[in-house]
């Protein structure tokens, strides 16, 4: 993401905070509704003075405003429930009786001057009222709405929170699970006083930088991760037997394309723990990955010894292929695809990601 991008963002995120305030969507509100009141009279009075029109206007604002607010912050909080629904209907029709009239007054003694508008002003007295309590309706239907929004949003934030605190400890589980596994390939190349060690020193390195430094964000660069498993690999080709056929091939073009960090390696992985632990000779793991541009597909293929010895208890390493299924539909909900095969000679891998 470039800066301008970034800066754009923060941008709209601060016109976003700003617009949500009450006090200002509230502000935006009764000017609008002030402005379409005020252009509908002069359009059915275009004779009247500009200041007469906006008096009246004035006046029609601040008796809706005391309706709705009424019903908002009094009425609704304190009565607007199923066992008092009665009581609710009740006072709200009750305020509405009461404004009503003294809106009228205000209107009449302010046209003292012209008996043909306060003639007309009695005559409207019930379609007044009416408006008045449909207002009062809609600032009912209005709160309902945004009530179940806010509770939307509050839900939508807590599953996010909730979907961050599982991803950093699954994350956390995995990171370890791995650098046990090259640690003890280390180890073992340093009892037998390999001249290879310092190369895995350095590959080892590389691992334990890109693990501690970038995964912590919610996505990398896929040639990084692409990298971490060319490691991986050089690590197992040293310390496995050189008849094991180890083999990774990528086709596609790897140029920007962002993803999950860690996401391949625990397949990987499995294929050595599980697959070639119990074979000498002839085992191979073929690794195939195949990139687009908003989409990659990983296959595993790794052969089975014929058969396996019987375990007591649970298969030790079986915590980072759960943890990867769960990250995956934590973070690509229907955006992959997983097929596992677990055939008599075979042991097959079949992944498919949407990137964003």
């Amino acid at each position: 993401m470039d800066r301008t991008t970034k800066q754009n963002i923060t941008i709209t995120s601060k016109v976003y905070d700003f617009l949500t305030k009450r006090v200002v969507y509230h502000a935006i509100f009764w000017v609008i509704f002030f402005l379409a009141l005020y252009f509908t009279e002069s359009s059915n009075n275009p004779n009247e003075h500009f200041l007469f029109v906006f008096s009246n206007e004035l006046i029609n604002i601040l008796f809706y405003a005391a309706i709705i607010y009424f019903n908002l912050f009094y009425l609704i909080p304190n009565y607007f429930r199923w066992d008092k629904l009665p009581h609710y209907l009740g006072l709200l029709m009750l305020s509405v009786i009461i404004i009503t009239p003294l809106k009228m007054m205000v209107f009449y003694l302010k046209f003292h001057e012209f008996p043909v508008m306060q003639e007309a002003l009695i005559e409207r007295q019930y379609s007044i009222f009416t408006l008045h309590f449909l207002v009062a309706g809609f600032s009912t239907i209005f709160k309902i709405v945004s009530d179940w929004a806010k509770h939307q949003r509050e839900k939508q934030v807590l599953e996010t929170k909730t979907m961050e605190s599982e991803l950093n400890f699954l994350r956390s589980q995995i990171n370890p699970h791995f650098l046990f596994n090259t640690l003890n390939n280390l180890y073992a190349l340093t009892l037998k006083k390999s001249d290879k060690a310092p190369e895995i020193v350095i590959k080892l390195s590389e691992m334990m930088r890109y693990m501690l430094y970038e995964c912590n964000e919610k996505e990398v660069p896929l040639i990084k991760e692409v990298n971490y498993l060319r490691n991986y690999l050089d690590l197992e080709k040293l310390r496995q037997s050189k008849e094991i056929d180890i083999q990774l091939k990528v086709n596609g073009m790897v140029t920007n394309q962002r993803i999950a960090p860690l996401m391949f390696i625990p397949f990987i992985e499995n294929s050595f723990k599980h697959g070639l632990k119990n074979q000498i000779h002839e085992g191979y793991v073929h690794i195939t990955l195949d990139v687009k541009r908003e989409q990659v597909h990983l296959n595993v293929v790794n052969s089975k010894a014929p058969t396996l010895p019987v375990r007591s208890g649970k298969r030790s390493g079986g915590i980072g292929l759960v943890n990867v299924k769960k990250r995956l539909g934590l973070i690509y909900p229907k955006q992959h695809t997983l097929e596992i095969q677990d055939n008599p000679n075979d042991y097959v891998v079949d992944l498919t990601i949407d990137l964003d």
